[in-house]
């Protein structure tokens, strides 16, 4: 029988593994959907489906994760796992709906949207498990400075990120030529 060590110990191996090929390739590949859309890619969903679903287990899979580890209730791991799921839940929710309102021609590669579905579980897994069970508390004397720091580039980040979308799927059709 896998422990949950093992799984969490054989998934981070993962996750290290598959980071170098990922970035070589995606130097040169560019995903086909949005404005890079292109045929070949195998059959297609509409965009906001795709997005909703392969964004979607960062959100059950943490809240299934996250109230088993023994740092469920500890104030330092809710802290770390909130901004974590406040993005996650507006690209898995707000983000989709905002698409509906746009009018697409093109869908979404259901091959990318499983390869992005398939990264989410993992990632997600690692970060609620660390953060809930295997992440060490007690004797991070600067938490809470690395906390305000990454949260500081967080919000910066999140900034961007929903101005961009807003532009993106703005009220005029959307201006992605400048994002």
């Amino acid at each position: 029988m896998v422990t949950d060590q093992t799984l969490f110990h054989n998934s981070l191996l993962t996750f290290y593994l598959i980071s170098p090929p990922t970035f070589i390739s995606l130097r040169y590949l560019q995903a086909p959907y949005g404005k890079h859309h292109r045929p070949g890619w195998g059959p297609t969903i509409p965009p906001s489906l795709a997005w909703f679903l392969m964004e979607s287990p960062t959100v059950w899979l943490t809240l299934l994760l996250f109230p088993f580890g023994q740092h469920r209730s500890h104030p330092k791991a809710l802290t770390l796992i909130s901004p974590f799921l406040f993005h996650y839940i507006h690209r898995t929710f707000i983000y989709p709906l905002r698409l509906t309102r746009r009018k697409t021609t093109t869908g979404f590669p259901v091959g990318v949207a499983l390869l992005a579905f398939a990264f989410n579980l993992l990632n997600s897994y690692l970060q609620a498990r660390w953060v809930s069970h295997y992440a060490d508390y007690d004797g991070d004397r600067w938490f809470w400075w690395r906390f305000a720091g990454g949260l500081a580039v967080f919000v910066s980040g999140m900034a961007v990120n929903v101005r961009s979308d807003l532009v993106l799927v703005g009220p005029e059709g959307g201006k992605w030529w400048w994002v």
